[in-house]
């Protein structure tokens, strides 16, 4: 079927091959968009859009969309959006700000329906965002992780990769690598087994992490105390690493540690 008269796409726009678009489609004139993308009926693209080959994009998403930002002066910015990334019903994701011109999604993402996604954003590869999670400007989403329902996200934060966010949380901490994180405060709930498990950890590996995390969250130390320990007393590996690198960047601070209450 012939939607174009339907349309309002720019001819200015980059389409690539095999792109099919719905009925009643809005596509501004800088967009780019790669072959096999398949949009949705009812859909906005404004300005700045690079969108990969094969996504998803369903009906009423906004893409694009300028910074809900009072700083935000007109400059010219963009948003980029991987390979293979669903968005599904009614997401709204803003391009970036002057610090740092862009909004980010990687490769293989999942946002389910009424996900916000704000100014300066990352967010890694095969991450997935369930329904109604609500993401403030600048924040760090690294690859493989989950946050669950209804969760949102304070803005500055960064989330470590391969971590799973229990719907409902509210975010104000960084959260780092490898662990699930739930209750109010939010606070260290374990590690992400299962996660680690499906993206081929070993048992090993996994146990290795396991004794990380007891020093920092279970020992009763404060954040530096607990790096130093680590540091001193378990062996260097690149998961080891990837946590003492997380957390002596951690410009907001750490999420609490385990409570049993």
């Amino acid at each position: 079927m012939d939607n174009s008269h339907l349309q309002n796409i720019d001819p200015g726009a980059k389409i690539g091959k095999k792109v099919e678009i719905g009925p009643f489609v809005t596509i501004e004139k800088d967009v780019e968009i790669g072959e096999g993308t398949w949009i949705g009926p009812n859909v906005t693209i404004f300005n700045g859009a690079r969108i990969g080959s094969n996504c998803k994009i369903f009906p009423g998403a906004i893409i694009s969309g300028i910074p809900q930002d009072l700083k935000f002066e007109g400059e010219q910015s963009i948003l980029t959006i991987g390979n293979n990334v669903i968005i599904r019903e009614y997401c709204t994701i803003n391009r970036g700000t002057k610090a740092n011109y862009t909004t980010e999604i990687g490769d293989n993402c999942l946002l389910m329906a009424y996900v916000h996604v704000a100014h300066d954003c990352i967010i890694g590869e095969k991450s997935i965002l369930a329904n109604n999670v609500n993401l403030a400007g600048h924040i760090e989403i690294g690859k493989h992780c989950v946050l669950g329902g209804l969760t949102a996200v304070h803005q500055f934060v960064k989330i470590g990769d391969f971590s799973m966010i229990g719907g409902g949380s509210l975010v104000r901490k960084d959260v780092p690598p490898f662990v699930k994180a739930a209750r109010e405060p939010m606070s260290y709930v374990g590690v992400n087994t299962i996660g680690l498990r499906r993206r081929g950890f070993s048992n090993k590996q996994i146990n290795h992490i396991q004794d990380i995390y007891r020093i920092l969250f279970v020992k009763g130390y404060n954040t530096h105390q607990a790096a130093q320990v680590i540091e001193a007393t378990i062996k260097a590996t690149p998961e080891r690493d990837k946590i003492l690198n997380f957390i002596s960047a951690a410009d907001r601070g750490v999420m609490r540690g385990f409570r049993n209450s």
